[in-house]
């Protein structure tokens, strides 16, 4: 395991060196300090769900055989870590003299940490988020104090540049920077923090302070800063005494405070969050008094609660079982709930904790696994007072209490988010119209744009969905296209078959419709028809959830949102809108595209395997395709989940199985289905080894000389299948072998090919020096798949040539007589015809006859002594 580490009280630039070293290190994990500062504490509470961090409670107890410090050279002694962990350093400060010399040191004279890991980021053209680029530039502009500092260099100023073309959010880095002060500065500030006041108008928290600055001569804008930013208000007023009189600074943190309105009532100016004026006449007492009189004329309300929060919340009391909250959290998506006991809020469940107590069989309630605490916030609350409710508990749901504290409504992180201006970009609507149009072939296109005219008529938004837009966007466009409808699909398709012909077939229980195409010989209706695309499929935009583990869904009908919710991965999430003027946009509500930038397989929520297990084998499927790393949590909830594959049909592990055997990369997804235990947790008897590795190497779908008798195949996709089942099985006990078809529920000829070829294998090398005759009589009954596979599998040239001498030659040897000669020469048809006819070919085969002559003599011989045997 490869960790990555800083240093406790962390600042930004340590948390962003975290996060570069991740992002360069793909499969290392950046653990969080314990101890963070006020504003990266924030920082995260906010957007921590966009980044790849864990807490160091979470982290498995498996041995650490790297270990990378970023803006440290020492860190705090944590298991797993051993005398053969190999340890290197990414620093900006001077080297320590005591440092071991088996570390690797990285050092640079750099302004921050976070500057030498942005120029590798930048080397190796890793795309970057918002949320990234916004972190890692806070790292360099806190260290270099936004690049003013002396130190500051000119690879600062490069970096710095680079993270705003990737997409860096300046105003959100404004909001978490601190200013340095000087030594007279911060004299003024201690001064002006003793004597603060703090007062609470329409839900805003203010704070004024005041002080004498009379014989200081150095700006006071940046002691103001720095008060704002720990005493954290949604506005500051900072008065002091000067030569010239009193000076009053102001700063906002909220639209709804305008500073500036507020101190033209004092002569003064400036924009909405940061204003001054200097009063010539009277005391600060005064001015103050003055001050907090207008304040409520000022301040305008907040954004309240009650506008953002959800009605009617569902809560869980400590008695709940776990298998209950899961039930609820599957089925409504929620991701936790608040625990209640006598009408008073005790704790939150959230789904982490009932997902790990599930994957461990943990029978427990709601009161053993919550977070305990009583948060919550008013309807009359302000976003600002949710802001640092939130922070302060780290709960991503917040309980909403009336007058007579009850529960009346539940609010979130997300809701809160969509109330900030300053919130992180998310991938905006691109529109890939043009790009679309390349991929698809004329009739296609055609065919596609005459069915998004038809749902844009009928004001129904239709959507191309899922692996077409993944592959689309991954420059590897496929022909299949699914379509998805926020609407009534059904009806969308008859619209379709009355305009232009064809039929539909539905299933209103699903909402799904498929239109079956018109034929090429209707001459009213044949514009679509396509030879290779017969039908169409059209869904309407649903929510799944799932009644336990490993169990088919119920359907509900939802949004586009809510139906890319309920697929398996986020790089399939991703939605192209098709009708009117949306024509080509594309959705991207759950990180898809950021995923797809970063090669990552990363499943939607944490009880994806435990809905359908067999997202395991999918996950390795893309993962392998498109050599792409299954996201870390993700392959904790792989592991997590492994035993819940005994609860699959083999039909539908084996429907995964078939996608991975005719994939170009199936070698290495069968290495890593065997790395990843999946193998033996569908059976125990399955193996995988170098050999196999090799062979399957050298599969492709191309049909074999038609000498093996394997043109009955329809594709060579199907028959590279077949084939490697035939050799994945071919080298194990026939035992093993009726299990694993068994388990799989394979089809019973494919079954009988495998045991075949399994027997075969086992057989053929007592053969090599029998007969012909003998060796055609154990071959001729052998389904051709198999006689072909040991021929593959064998290095043996011997057991080759055998193979090949009875699929070139001597299965075409045939005795010149047949079954109507020996009728004609009086013999009742019986089963001594068989002896007869196999005797005679088996004298052509082993050369003991030559000659038509000859299998006539040996003909009578035969029919003589059938005689013989008819006296007796």
């Amino acid at each position: 395991m490869h960790i990555i580490l800083t240093h406790e009280q962390a600042d930004f630039d340590a948390i962003a060196s975290l996060l570069g070293a991740n992002l360069i290190y793909n499969e290392a994990i950046p653990v969080l300090p314990r101890r963070i500062n006020r504003n990266g504490r924030t920082f995260l509470t906010l957007y921590g769900i966009a980044l790849p961090f864990i807490d160091p409670r979470d982290l498995h107890n498996d041995p650490i055989d790297t270990l990378t410090l970023v803006d440290t050279q020492s860190y705090v002694s944590i298991k797993g870590i051993g005398a053969e962990t190999k340890i290197q350093v990414i620093d900006h400060h001077p080297l320590r003299k005591d440092i071991p010399n088996d570390w690797t040191i990285t050092l640079a004279d750099v302004g921050a940490t976070a500057t030498i890991l942005v120029e590798v980021i930048r080397e190796r053209g890793i795309m970057l988020n918002t949320v990234q680029a916004t972190l890692l530039l806070l790292g360099i502009y806190e260290d270099t104090g936004s690049l003013t500092y002396t130190r500051t260099t000119a690879r600062d100023l490069n970096a710095a540049a680079f993270l705003l073309e990737q997409g860096a959010d300046l105003q959100i880095a404004t909001n978490f920077l601190n200013q340095p002060l000087s030594t007279s500065q911060q004299k003024l500030y201690d001064k002006l923090l003793q004597n603060s006041e703090h007062i609470h108008t329409h839900g805003f928290t203010i704070v004024i302070v005041s002080g004498d600055s009379k014989d200081m001569d150095e700006e006071l804008s940046s002691i103001a800063h720095k008060l704002r930013d720990f005493l954290d208000p949604d506005a500051l007023f900072m008065l002091v005494t000067t030569r010239g009189g009193v000076q009053i600074i102001a700063r906002s943190t909220c639209d709804n405070i305008d500073v500036a309105e507020i101190l033209k009532h004092f002569g003064g100016g400036g924009h909405e969050r940061a204003a001054a004026g200097l009063v010539k006449k009277g005391n600060i007492e005064m001015i103050k008094k003055e001050l907090i009189n207008i304040l409520p004329k000022f301040v305008q309300p907040s954004i309240t609660v009650a506008q953002i929060m959800s009605h009617r919340p569902q809560i869980l009391t400590p008695k709940t079982p776990v298998k209950e909250a899961a039930e609820r959290m599957r089925r409504y998506g929620y991701e936790g709930y608040p625990v209640v006991k006598d009408g008073k809020v005790v704790g939150l469940l959230t789904r982490r904790a009932v997902d790990r107590a599930i994957a461990h069989n943990l029978n427990l309630t709601a009161g053993s696994l919550m977070e305990a605490g009583s948060y919550s916030v008013h309807p009359k609350d302000s976003v600002e007072i949710l802001k640092r409710v939130i922070a302060e508990s780290g709960w991503g749901q917040i309980p909403v209490l009336d007058a007579n504290d009850e529960i009346i409504g539940i609010v979130t992180r997300t809701d809160l988010l969509k109330t900030l201006p300053q919130q992180p970009r998310l991938p905006g609507k691109q529109n890939l119209s043009n790009r679309l149009e390349k991929a698809l072939p004329p009739e296609r296109l055609k065919l596609l744009k005459t069915i998004a005219q038809t749902a844009f008529d009928r004001n129904i938004p239709i959507f191309i969905v899922g692996g077409f837009v993944r592959d689309l966007i991954l420059k590897r466009p496929s022909l299949d296209f699914d379509l998805v409808v926020e609407g009534d699909a059904i009806e969308l398709a008859h619209s379709l078959a009355r305009q232009y012909g064809g039929r539909v077939t539905s299933h209103s229980r699903f909402g799904t419709a498929k239109w079956i195409l018109p034929k090429t010989n209707d001459p009213d209706h044949n514009q679509f028809s396509i030879p290779d695309l017969p039908f169409i499929d059209l869904v309407s935009a649903r929510i799944e959830f799932y009644a336990h583990p490993s169990a088919l869904p119920t359907v509900e009908r939802g949004s586009i949102k809510l139906d890319l919710h309920r697929r398996d991965f986020t790089i399939n999430t991703l939605a192209l809108r098709l009708d009117g003027p949306h024509y080509g946009e594309l959705y991207d509500y759950w990180g898809g595209l950021e995923d797809l930038k970063l090669g990552l397989v990363r499943v939607l929520h944490s009880l994806s395997f435990v809905d359908d297990p067999t997202r395991m084998l999918r996950a390795v499927r893309f993962e392998q395709r498109f050599q792409f790393k299954i996201e870390q949590r993700t392959l904790e909830l792989l592991f997590e989940a492994l035993s819940l594959l005994d609860r699959v049909s083999g039909a539908r592990i084996r429907h995964e199985l078939d996608h991975i055997l005719i994939e170009p990369r199936a070698p290495v997804m069968m290495s890593r289905l065997k790395e990843l235990n999946l193998m033996t947790s569908i059976h125990p008897a399955l193996k995988w080894d170098e050999w196999l590795h090799s062979l399957f190497h050298t599969l492709t779908t191309d049909l074999p000389d038609p000498n093996w008798e394997l043109t009955s195949y329809e594709s060579g996709t199907l028959f590279k299948r077949d084939l490697s089942y035939t050799l994945w099985m071919i080298r194990l006990s026939p035992g093993e072998v009726e299990s694993i078809c068994k388990r799989l529920k394979l089809p019973t000829s494919l079954t009988k090919t495998i045991k075949s070829a399994n027997e075969l294998w086992r057989e053929l090398p007592h053969l090599v020096k029998a007969s012909p005759s003998k060796i055609v009589n154990k071959l001729v009954s052998t389904p051709p798949l198999s006689r072909y596979a040991v021929y593959i599998a064998t290095s043996d040239e011997q057991l080759q040539n055998i193979l090949i001498n009875y699929a070139t030659q001597w299965r075409f040897i045939k005795p010149k007589t047949d079954g109507h000669d020996l009728q004609a020469l009086g013999l009742p048809p019986s089963p001594r015809y068989r002896y007869i006819l196999e005797s005679l070919r088996n004298a052509w085969l082993d050369g003991k006859i030559s000659t038509e002559k000859e299998e006539q003599t040996m003909l009578n011989t035969l029919l003589q002594s059938h005689d013989n045997d008819v006296n007796i």
